[in-house]
């Protein structure tokens, strides 16, 4: 297992914490843990996809959690019935899948279509956040400095 070490970051840097965090945290990463199968798309600017396989399963089956800078897939298999398998090639076991998402990114849909689990994310920036153009006045500033006199005691 590759290791890499943080501090020397972490002791020049301030406010990095989350992603470092992140690196540790996929550093430690089971590597067995490919379950469901996923895509991860850019489709717009601002816009993603996460796509997972979970064939066999129904929406009824599947939670999907977004919480701040996480969303979190889960499934519980369903009793199955007493069906003797002679080969068994369609995985249908429980899962929990997390997904890191950057500040700003925000689950907007979520659809089961053919098999695939799809769940649509959009990067919406705050307007305050958002880089504004400053329009440049023309000729002297207004000078509208008021001047205020001290009364002279007498």
């Amino acid at each position: 297992m590759r290791t890499f070490d943080f501090d020397p970051f972490r002791r020049t840097s301030v406010g990095f914490d989350r992603l470092f965090n992140l690196m540790d945290e996929s550093l430690r990463m089971n590597p067995e843990d490919h379950y469901p199968p996923y895509n991860i798309t850019r489709v717009g600017e601002d816009r993603y996809r996460i796509s997972l396989a979970v064939a066999g399963f129904t929406p009824e089956d599947i939670s999907i959690t977004a919480q701040q800078n996480t969303v979190a897939v889960s499934a519980k298999v369903r009793k199955q019935d007493d069906a003797e398998f002679l080969h068994r090639g369609i995985a249908a076991r429980s899962f929990d899948r997390r997904f890191s998402l950057a500040d700003y990114v925000e689950v907007t849909g979520a659809s089961l279509e053919n098999g695939l689990l799809l769940i649509d994310l959009e990067r919406k920036i705050p307007e305050t956040m958002k880089p504004r153009r400053i329009e440049i006045g023309s000729g002297a500033p207004a000078n509208n400095v008021t001047s205020i006199e001290h009364a002279k005691a007498a």
